[in-house]
């Protein structure tokens, strides 16, 4: 089990069995172990779920998003709950803006 730290510095863990629900619902990100973790500790932009989740979003091609969502349950813990890809920005951008990066 992977562990990065988000930008409000929590440690925010990737445990086994929410890789195997990720890849399972979303083969497509069956190479991006890396990707998703990084894109917690550096993503470009983070949005606020509608149930308390971050949703931390990373471009990666033309069109094409590596969204992560996670809980920070306190200052010392948290964990992705899952992950994908998406080329719908727009709905994203109706969420609250958490976090963006400085340009």
């Amino acid at each position: 089990m992977d562990i990065v730290r988000s930008k409000r510095d929590v440690p925010i863990r990737l445990p086994g069995e929410r890789w195997i629900h990720i890849t399972e619902e979303h083969s497509e990100l069956a190479g991006y172990y890396y990707e998703v973790l990084e894109v917690v500790s550096d993503p470009d932009i983070i949005f606020e779920g509608s149930s308390g989740e971050c949703l931390a979003v990373r471009h990666i091609e033309r069109n094409k998003h590596l969204v992560v969502v996670y809980r920070e349950s306190n200052a010392n813990d948290g964990f992705v709950i899952t992950a994908f890809l998406t080329g719908r920005m727009k709905q994203l951008e109706r969420r609250k803006k958490i976090w963006e990066r400085q340009k």
